[in-house]
């Protein structure tokens, strides 16, 4: 049985959620939330679609219902509004994953803790600082998006695949990311440098970079401006690192974990590369990247702990 608990069932959760069941992700999900209420309405309506995907089981429950579960999704606190960073929900949304995160952990020690909550690197942190979640199960879906969204944009330019685009973002999930151009590369072509052997494509690397950064960086502000709330391509993104831990698939991919001794960076949560199995985190990938990736990986490093000694966490 793989069974799943979501900590929140507001517009991210129960996306989370809708994700699994469609993918046949797990067998069981139990949704959790404040609103009691709105997690039991959540169940019943995926419930009864039920019947065409499968023969997953979704309840809405309590803290004791999280035994047994093999992940528990973070999903719980206050999503950000038009105009506010990431790092505005700060202290609000660690408050809440301090009181709920141990609560869940007594139930399932040896799950692992997927965060999703926003600023979901200084939430990653607190479940292992303040919570005292082993490191290594406990994740942050960080710029695992971010990188999506940059193949989703490259992929478009070049008129490809986007299983044919590899590209990278690392750092903070939020303004001070790092685009690794170095590493990215369309079917072992490397984007930044030899663009122009890709055919004949109205693409101009030099030409469209900040632009390309700026669309990655501002897309999930630009959703909200226009609907609120971004939900969809988030809850893809963890379908995806639930899969690799159910079925142990040790996929390498850019998520927010402990970083310590990696391109100077010490005692902070952040994106770089992780193989990502069974019991969360196997181990860590350090690609070559340039000085001034590594520099900007840095200042995204300061950045972030220039918010968490601002914290009580």
């Amino acid at each position: 049985m793989s069974k799943i608990t979501i900590l929140g069932a507001g517009n991210v959760g129960a996306a989370v959620a809708y994700a699994l069941i469609v993918g046949k992700t797990a067998t069981r999900i139990v949704l959790i939330d404040v609103n009691k209420e709105k997690a039991v309405g959540e169940a019943m309506d995926m419930q009864q679609g039920i019947p065409f995907f499968g023969s997953a089981n979704i309840i809405s429950g309590d803290y004791e219902d999280v035994a047994g579960s093999e992940i528990v999704v973070v999903a719980c606190g206050l999503g950000r509004k038009p105009g506010q960073s990431r790092l505005d929900l700060a202290q609000t949304n660690v408050n809440i994953v301090k009181e709920v995160l141990p609560k869940a952990y007594k139930y399932a020690p040896d799950a692992v803790y997927v965060c999703v909550t926003n600023p979901v690197d200084i939430i990653t942190y607190t479940a292992i600082k303040a919570c005292g979640i082993p490191e290594k199960q406990v994740i942050g879906t960080g710029t695992m998006l971010d990188s999506g969204r940059l193949r989703a944009k490259l992929g478009d330019r070049l008129h490809m695949s986007y299983s044919n685009i590899h590209a990278y973002v690392f750092g903070e999930h939020g303004d001070s990311s790092v685009v690794a151009w170095s590493l990215s590369n369309a079917m072992g072509t490397n984007i930044a440098e030899h663009y122009d052997l890709l055919g004949d494509l109205d693409f101009d690397f030099p030409a469209e970079k900040e632009e390309i950064e700026k669309y990655v960086r501002s897309s999930g502000a630009e959703i909200i401006k226009r609907k609120g709330n971004t939900q969809y391509a988030i809850a893809l993104s963890v379908r995806e690192i639930c899969e690799s831990i159910f079925n142990n698939l040790n996929i390498c991919i850019p998520v927010s974990g402990m970083i310590n001794n990696r391109y100077g960076v010490n005692d902070v949560c952040l994106s770089l590369p992780f193989v990502v199995g069974r019991k969360g985190i196997r181990r860590e990938v350090n690609p070559p990247m340039t000085e001034e990736e590594i520099k900007g990986l840095q200042h995204s490093a300061d950045v972030l702990k220039g918010v968490i000694s601002s914290l009580e966490i």
